[in-house]
């Protein structure tokens, strides 16, 4: 979930801060991308499983540093809703799927006036030992000034997989000397 920081501007969230919609295009239009990566995590599924929740995520991922609207104290659930800094912007997050029993993962963020993404994550028990993550991102520019940007997160996201394979296999490396 961690994405590359945002060249654009932002400003304070809120009704009033809302731009207004953007007026009927008449030259390019928005770009949207679907990228998806796979990767393999060394622990079962009920060790893999809660790595994916943005509050669990922290442990793992570099960087990554949700502000919890909802639930509070910060929990991994779904419905919860989060804020993410991005240089001058503030995405806003919320977990639309959060599923054990399915190991279904799902994440829709918006920059306001910007980006629209959906993560769908898949998490699957290989063996006792093992688990297959499918991770797919789906990008969509909400203005054509943004379209280019969105190229390059797409690019990033396309590339990603070894990162967050390697990240995990790091934190599960630590937490197991730990012990």
């Amino acid at each position: 979930m961690k994405v590359l920081p945002l060249l654009l501007a932002g400003g304070a969230l809120g009704a009033a801060a809302l731009p207004a919609p953007p007026p009927a295009r008449t030259t390019e239009p928005v770009f949207h991308a679907r990228t998806t990566f796979r990767f393999v995590v060394p622990a079962p599924y009920a060790v893999a499983f809660p790595l994916f929740g943005a509050d669990r995520e922290r442990a793992w991922s570099a960087g990554w540093a949700p502000v919890f609207v909802h639930p509070d104290p910060a929990r991994d659930t779904a419905g919860m809703v989060f804020t993410v800094a991005h240089g001058g912007t503030r995405s806003v997050w919320v977990n639309t799927a959060f599923d054990a029993g399915t190991g279904h993962v799902q994440y829709v963020s918006v920059v306001p006036g910007a980006l629209a993404t959906l993560i769908d994550i898949e998490v699957r028990a290989l063996d006792s030992a093992s688990t297959s993550v499918t991770v797919t991102y789906e990008r969509t520019a909400l203005v054509p000034e943004v379209n280019e940007h969105v190229r390059a997160l797409a690019a990033h996201d396309e590339a990603s997989g070894p990162e967050w394979e390697a990240a995990i296999r790091n934190y599960l490396a630590g937490s197991r000397q730990a012990r």
